[in-house]
């Protein structure tokens, strides 16, 4: 379903745009399903789906861009625009966190699986070993980029790595970001995995689509959890969607004021996205069966 008309959408319809209109990668891959949560577009993959799309288009050295969501992703999309439209035009954004899950369940897509960053980092970089695939690294400390490096050395031995580059804390020059587009240009990297975290990777992304032949993934704290800098939260906790106390426990300066302020906006504003939709369908039956 495409909404390029400029009639009123129902929220049904804004949160059953899906399929036809999403990318595909080609050779036969399935169409996604997608829903809108708090007005960003959230698909349905897994992350064997996730792993063949980018593996596909790595093959062929497509520019592409590849965004792997949390509430976080969510809150900034409902606070600007600007970031919506990126998130929304992105090639795949994947449900990294157990709430957009959630979310898609609720919504109508029961199948709905969660899509980590660490975990699809992890796939990508089986396959990528496996076929030959070459892969670079973009974001983290010097330090913890040698870290990440000796670390995926030692789990994958035959992967090939063309490129790795801690960028300053600051906005680069227009000179340095030549330079790193030149560079990955001439290499043969296919996958640029982007550790800059929420907003910053995905802005990143965004902006360098059509500029970096290669798919960029954005995988957020990935880098620090493959180096073991960080430890990752147990696995009970990440499946209880409850990952976020972990991190919160482990970095409470770095991360109150983004889990304890956006988590209670985000139940609240998804709560009322719910509400809206089911008054809706309850006044538009006949509406509500047509459109299914």
């Amino acid at each position: 379903m495409e909404l390029r008309s400029s009639r009123l959408r129902s929220p049904r319809e804004l949160r059953s745009w899906h399929g036809s209109d999403r990318p595909s990668a080609g050779g036969g891959a399935d169409a996604l399903q997608s829903r809108h949560i708090l007005g960003m577009r959230v698909d349905a993959t897994s992350y064997g789906d996730a792993a063949d799309r980018i593996v596909e288009w790595a093959r062929r050295r497509e520019s592409r861009y590849v965004c792997v969501a949390s509430v976080n992703n969510v809150m900034h999309s409902h606070n600007a625009e600007t970031f919506r439209h990126l998130m929304n035009t992105a090639d795949l954004v994947t449900p990294d966190g157990m709430p957009l899950v959630w979310g898609l369940r609720v919504l109508g897509l029961r199948a709905a699986s969660r899509v980590r960053g660490t975990n699809l980092m992890e796939a990508l970089c089986d396959r990528a070993s496996d076929e030959g695939l070459s892969v670079g690294f973009y974001g983290g400390t010097p330090e913890a980029l040698d870290e990440l490096l000796e670390a995926t050395h030692r789990r994958w031995p035959h992967l090939r790595v063309g490129f790795a580059w801690s960028p300053p804390f600051r906005p680069l020059s227009e000179e340095e970001d030549k330079s790193v587009i030149s560079k990955l240009a001439s290499s043969d990297v296919a996958v640029v995995f982007v550790g800059l975290s929420t907003p910053k990777q995905d802005d990143w992304m965004a902006c360098h689509r059509g500029r970096v032949p290669a798919v960029m993934v954005g995988v957020g704290a990935a880098f620090d959890f493959l180096s073991g800098r960080k430890k990752q939260a147990p696995l009970w906790m990440q499946r209880a969607g409850i990952e976020w106390l972990f991190r919160l426990l482990s970095e409470p300066r770095r991360l109150w004021r983004r889990y304890l302020s956006q988590n209670p906006r985000f139940v609240l504003l998804f709560g009322m996205q719910l509400l809206t939709t089911l008054t809706w369908d309850r006044q538009h039956p006949t509406a509500v069966e047509e459109i299914e």
